[in-house]
């Protein structure tokens, strides 16, 4: 089994970053493959609405000028996958979200190809606005019909700068209870 994670934060390994690979340990610790793949510094545009996903039904976007269809690739070989930005203005990052509406639409015009994986999201934030990135990115899961595990509190971790979620106490915890509640679920669904 494995996890992929997108960490769509300008700050490659930043805030987001932390709390992502605090999930993603304890998949590891399940003997559970991850992979955290990185945004930052790399070209994603969002959707043009030229709808040939939906005429080609290849899995693939028919804009190849950026790495949308390397990521949607990648979520198509994974089990499960983790969606991390910080809280832009109350929302999910730009590249965050082009990654949203590009994987959304190659996986809604390809029967949802991405139905009964496990998804998560993960927030960053450092006072407010998190729960409305939460819910962007859960918006992602729920549409495609995937499979999403919950934890102890809403999947987001408080900090500024680098490295100041690991303060957050209670942050740190809802993120290792996240990645032992994927790992469980990755099993049930692979027994």
């Amino acid at each position: 089994m494995k996890v992929i994670a997108f960490n769509g934060s300008a700050r490659k390994d930043g805030n987001t970053s932390i709390l992502i690979n605090l999930a993603l340990d304890e998949l590891k610790n399940e003997g559970i493959e991850t992979e955290l793949y990185q945004l930052s510094g790399k070209q994603i545009s969002g959707c043009i609405a030229c709808y040939k996903c939906f005429a080609n039904k290849n899995k693939l976007c028919a804009v190849e000028k950026d790495i949308a269809n390397e990521c949607i690739e990648k979520m198509i070989e994974a089990d499960g996958i983790i969606l991390g930005s910080p809280t832009y203005f109350a929302d999910v990052s730009a590249s965050m979200k082009a990654l949203i509406e590009r994987a959304g639409m190659v996986s809604r015009a390809n029967a949802d190809m991405l139905k009964r994986k496990a998804g998560a999201g993960v927030v960053a934030v450092r006072r407010a606005g998190a729960t409305n990135v939460f819910n962007s990115m859960n918006y992602f899961f729920f549409i495609g019909q995937m499979i999403v595990p919950g934890s102890n509190y809403w999947n987001l971790g408080i900090g500024r700068e680098i490295g100041e979620v690991l303060n957050d106490n209670e942050g740190v915890q809802t993120m290792k209870n996240l990645g032992q509640n994927m790992a469980w679920l990755l099993k049930k669904l692979h027994a």
